[in-house]
């Protein structure tokens, strides 16, 4: 209850930046009109993804957890200067995560900022098995390490029913990246907990850099051409402006109207006293 509850939410909700939503890359207007239908093709062909609302649109489910905020100082010619660093994770439980660091003088554009440029930064996560190749795969697929600093994570595949076996901020980016059973080891300086949870992430983003024997067959007879050729037709459309929808198109005839109708005041100088000194 209280005064706070009867203020009710501010700013716009995420459904209507969604709807309102302009791309301006490339690849945002190829997602937009339907010609991309998946994140893999844009991973298979390593695009540079700059715009966060794409991967809105492809992992709506996507979760995202704070996983640390801290002040950083800056030494000027006025005094120090403090600002927050925020770390957050985002993922949708099954085979994509991403990490985002950023730093801002208020905590809550730390957040927001640290959130954009987790989504910008997810990867997609390969999974195995550890003996048997039975139900779906629910660990890493072989070794694999990460480092950050002084900071090195191993992460070791690990039978079914085993569980995460690893600290709390590494482990809460194994979760998201949608592991059920894994064994890991660190080493160096873990108590510095972003290097620790880059160092988690790493290792995830080495999981698709090692081909396995299943992956040495030769595919790039399947793989068609890059999207920017494929669909240059589409990208040679003249681009949609941004509109904001909250003014109405007429707005500016209206104040000139008005100007027009009203007359020119003209202003008359006042009179000074006599002896007035403007103090």
């Amino acid at each position: 209850g209280g005064r706070r509850g009867r203020r009710g939410r501010r700013g716009r909700r995420r459904g209507d930046e969604k709807a309102n939503w302009v791309p301006v890359t490339k690849l945002g207007r190829l997602v937009q009109s339907g010609k991309i239908n998946s994140l893999e093709d844009i991973y298979l062909f390593s695009l540079p993804i700059k715009e966060h609302q794409i991967i809105d649109l492809f992992l709506p489910e996507l979760k995202d957890e704070v996983m640390k905020i801290m002040p950083v100082q800056k030494q000027t010619r006025a005094g120090q200067r403090t600002r927050f660093k925020a770390f957050v994770c985002v993922g949708d439980a099954t085979s994509h995560v991403g990490l985002g660091v950023k730093c801002a003088k208020e905590v809550a554009t730390a957040i927001r900022g640290a959130i954009i440029a987790a989504k910008l930064a997810v990867i997609p996560v390969r999974k195995g098995y550890w003996g048997s190749r039975y139900g779906k795969p629910h660990t890493v697929p072989f070794k694999v390490t990460g480092k950050c600093g002084s900071v090195r994570v191993r992460l070791i595949p690990a039978p079914r029913g085993t569980g995460i076996v690893a600290g709390n901020a590494s482990k809460k980016i194994l979760q998201f990246a949608g592991f059920e059973d894994i064994y890991s080891s660190a080493s160096g300086k873990t108590r510095t907990l972003g290097n620790f949870v880059k160092a988690t992430y790493q290792a995830c983003l080495k999981t698709y850099a090692f081909l396995t024997p299943d992956l040495w067959p030769d595919t790039s007879d399947k793989v068609g051409q890059i999207p920017y050729q494929e669909f240059s037709d589409e990208l040679a459309k003249p681009r949609e402006k941004a509109v904001n929808k909250d003014i109405p198109d007429n707005v500016g005839d209206q104040m000139q109207q008005q100007q027009q109708q009203q007359p020119m005041q003209q202003q008359t100088p006042q009179e000074v006293p006599v002896g007035y000194s403007g103090q």
